[in-house]
This record gives C-alpha cells, structure tokens and sequence, in this order.
C-alpha cells in the first residue's frame, strides 16, 4: 500500500471536514424551501424511479442525495488515508472508522425520515449526528498534527469549567432542534409539528443560550486572573464572537416571523458555533508534537 505522509493525511481531513459542514448546509436548503418529500421514497426517489422528474423540489432534495455521495467519497480517503498514513496511527484509525458509521448510520436513519413523512424526532436526530461527525472530525484534524500520547490540559484548574462549557453547548444545538421541530419550516406541508407552543421552546432554548454565554464569560474572567493564560484567551474570543452574533440572529428570526433566510443563517451559525467550541475545547489540552513532513 503506498504511504503518505502526515501533512498530506491532514489535507485529506480537511477536505472530508469541508464536506461534512456543506452537507448540513444542502439539508437545511432541502427543507427551507419545502422540498424535503421532494423525493418521497427510499433509497429510490418515487414510485420506483432512482432519478427523479426534474420538478423544484426533487431536484432539490435529489441534489442533496447525490451531494451525500461525494461526501461519502471524502471520508473513505480519510480512513484509506489512515492506513497508508507513516507512522499509522491506531487512534486514527478507529477515528476514521467512527466517520464511516456516522455515514451509514445517515444513510440508513435517511429512510426513516422520508417514511415518517419528515417526523420532527427524525429530522432533529438527523441533524444531530452530523453534530457529532463534525466533533469526530474535529477530534481527527487535532490529533493528525498531534503525537500519539495522552492530551494533558493545559490549564488544569479550568478544566471542569470547559466541560461544563462543552455540555452547555451540546445542550445548546439539542434545544435548538426542538425549536426548529416547533416552528413553521417543516420541509413540506402538512408535516407533523412537536405539539408544544412555539414560545415555550424558544424560551427554553434562549435560557441555555443564556447559561452558554454566562459560562464563557465567567471563563474568561478566570483565564484573565491566571497567569501564563494569554493563548488560551485568545481561543475563547472566537468562540465567545460566534455566540454572541448566533444570539443575535436567533433574537431577529424569532421577532421577525421566522424568516426562511434568517433560519438558514442561523443554522449556519449553529454548525459554526459547533465547530468553533469543539476546536477551542480541543486546544485546551496540550498533545505531543508530531512534526508534518
């Protein structure tokens, strides 16, 4: 098997990274233009038919199966990659591995959500494993660059702090699905809703934000007050940035009727709020130095 070398390995990831975010991107397209039954059987589109009739929303949704594929593409060269990565990595490994039964597990939960005619418990569970995809990706790019040894924090008086940070925020994209399973924007018409009003859920979504915002203030106020803490604050700002600006829209969708473009930026503000806080969790540890070749 021919072998690459490390920084070449890397560059795979950040391909297979690029294309797990544009995936969740080209889903919320799907369903903010209401063609998430545009394509209304599984795994063939309708009645039998793979490729569809050319109408708006099956080519929508469509396109969105057809991009999945070359998702797929990318995450079989991250785990190829793997193995002729010198020196091969077991941690990688099973890592890349991990990307591989997200994607099955996608393509296969995919029926379920077309069957149950786009279930809010369906969609959000969707949703929420490209989530966890993204964090498994996350944790590969640090690790390629990194040595093989165990992560050390590099504060260790802060770092339940960062875990509580890291929960706030998983619970963060959590309530924001159920939100999105209240509110108007279902894929289709006629679509099952989460029976609870609308205000409720938002409200409880925005105290989790809230509690979010407040963790990384308080956290900032710790690193200031420790000495040797600089680089570690400047990994928070972004992350405090993204927040702070996903806030915003959140607060504009909501007062604004729910706009369909508004809900497109805040999901995207949500996977980058995701991704930044796993970036900035990860750089709160320090890991040996594998030097890229």
């Amino acid at each position: 098997m021919r072998s690459i070398e490390p920084a070449r390995y890397h560059r795979n990831l950040q391909i297979a990274a690029f294309l797990l975010v544009a995936i969740v991107f080209t889903g919320a397209a799907v369903r903010l233009t209401g063609s998430g039954l545009g394509c209304d059987d599984w795994p063939v589109c309708a009645q039998g038919e793979v490729v569809p009739e050319f109408t708006y929303h099956a080519s929508i949704e469509y396109g969105n199966r057809l991009f999945s594929g070359f998702v797929s593409l990318g995450i079989a060269f991250a785990v190829l990659g793997a193995y002729q990565r010198r020196p091969r990595r077991n941690d990688l490994v099973l890592l890349a591995w991990g990307l591989v039964g997200g994607v099955i597990f996608q393509i296969v939960w995919g029926k379920y959500v077309v069957t149950s005619d786009l279930h809010p418990f369906f969609v959000a569970v969707h949703f929420l494993v490209s989530m966890i995809m993204l964090w498994n990706v996350g944790v590969l790019l640090v690790r390629s660059r990194s040595g093989a040894g165990a992560a050390q924090p590099r504060i260790p008086q802060v770092l339940w702090h960062w875990r509580g940070i890291a929960t706030l925020g998983a619970a963060v994209i959590v309530t924001g699905t159920f939100v999105t399973g209240a509110g108007p924007h279902s894929g289709d018409t006629g679509v099952e809703r989460i029976d609870a009003p609308l205000q409720t859920i938002a409200r409880v979504h925005s105290l989790v934000v809230w509690a979010f915002l407040a963790a990384l203030v308080a956290m900032a106020w710790r690193l200031s007050r420790i000495p040797a803490s600089a680089e570690m604050q400047r990994t928070l700002y972004p992350l405090l940035g993204v927040a702070i600006l996903q806030g915003a829209i959140g607060y504009t969708q909501y007062f604004t009727g729910v706009p369909a473009l508004l809900v497109f930026l805040h999901i995207v503000g949500a996977t980058a709020l995701w991704c930044v806080l796993v970036w900035t969790y990860l750089s709160s540890f320090d890991r040996p130095i594998e030097p890229l070749l």
